[in-house]
């Protein structure tokens, strides 16, 4: 039996997770939910149902997970919370300083409906958050480090999107080449948030908005941008449509320690991709697996990657996995 699996938005997000099902023949897309007129919305799947996002409550029992696939700066922190009232649900909220707070609200709306919530599933945070904690438990004296990109951030061009004045934009992250090539060194260095990163922002202005106001927006946003040297590129629609439609991404996780007899050791996860939604649509596809094995066993409340063994991400059962991945 497949595991039917619903999909909230319709962004590059949701159609990553749409094609990574498409992908996976033990799971089956039953509907995407939206804000937008349904019958204005197209999605890839045939004989799949478009339905008002206002709906959704009527399809309990007819899916056994949720995939919300909304921003992390407005959408998730209302519509997780409220949605684990009624299925299993799974995000992707990648608003690092502000995971534990969704996590507490999240925990609670789960915990009283019974269902089971995975958050912050991804990339990062999610398989890059599975590195920091192996490794630093491997090699508890030391240092890790996290370097994204270069490439384009969904959540931070998202928050720069829902600047008044904005019509579109895209968000580059950039490792600074120097920290990196430090972090690699074994010496351990200590950097500033501002000296591992900078942002480049391109963005296509609403007619008649102020750039300066824009400008000042992006670079004071807390948790974003204001802890980093941010450029802002205005441009036109048609430039953004021409060099900025793709949607790469990557970066390392790494930790440099030192062992029992003083030796060195650098553990170091990268990826490099040439598109971020569908690989976090990926990402969240093999989450939505574990989610429901974990629900059937009798699980409730908010988990995180740090819950989920790996056995549950995988389609074989646990004994061709052990005679063929151990």
């Amino acid at each position: 039996m497949s595991i039917r699996i619903g999909i909230v938005g319709y962004g590059n997000l949701a159609r990553g997770v749409e094609s990574a099902i498409g992908q996976n023949p033990d799971l089956e897309l039953c509907a995407v939910f939206t804000r937008r007129d349904p019958g204005t919305v197209r999605i890839s799947t045939q004989n799949v149902a478009v339905e008002d996002a206002a709906r959704l409550t009527e399809w309990q029992g007819r899916l056994d997970v949720l995939a919300l696939c909304g921003g992390s700066a407005t959408d998730l922190p209302k519509q997780t919370p409220e949605y684990a009232k009624y299925f299993h649900v799974i995000d992707s909220f990648d608003t690092h300083a502000h995971i534990p707070e969704h996590f507490s609200a999240v925990d609670k709306a789960a915990r009283e409906s019974g269902h089971l919530a995975l958050i912050s599933c991804g990339w990062d945070p999610g398989l890059f958050s599975l590195n920091r904690i192996y490794a630093e438990s491997v090699l508890p004296e030391g240092k890790h480090y996290t370097f994204w990109g270069r490439g384009v951030s969904q959540g931070h061009s998202d928050a720069i999107r829902r600047i008044p004045g904005v019509k579109d934009a895209r968000q580059y992250t950039v490792p600074v080449e120097k920290a990196l090539e430090g972090a690699r060194s074994g010496r351990n260095p200590e950097f500033s948030t501002r000296e591992m990163h900078t942002r480049e922002c391109y963005v296509v202005l609403e007619e008649g908005a102020d750039a300066a106001r824009v400008e000042e927006s992006i670079k004071t946003m807390p948790n974003y941008f204001s802890d980093y040297d941010t450029t802002v590129h205005f441009i036109s629609e048609e430039e953004l449509k021409r060099d900025h439609s793709e949607l790469p991404h990557g970066g390392f996780v790494l930790r440099s320690g030192s062992m029992g007899k003083g030796h060195h050791a650098l553990v170091e996860y990268s990826l490099k991709l040439d598109s971020n939604p569908e690989f976090t649509g990926s990402v969240l596809a093999a989450y939505c697996r574990a989610v429901f094995r974990m629900a059937a066993e009798g699980s409730t409340g908010c988990i995180s990657v740090f819950d989920v063994a790996p056995k549950y991400l995988h389609p074989a059962d646990y004994e061709e996995q052990r005679r063929h991945l151990l």
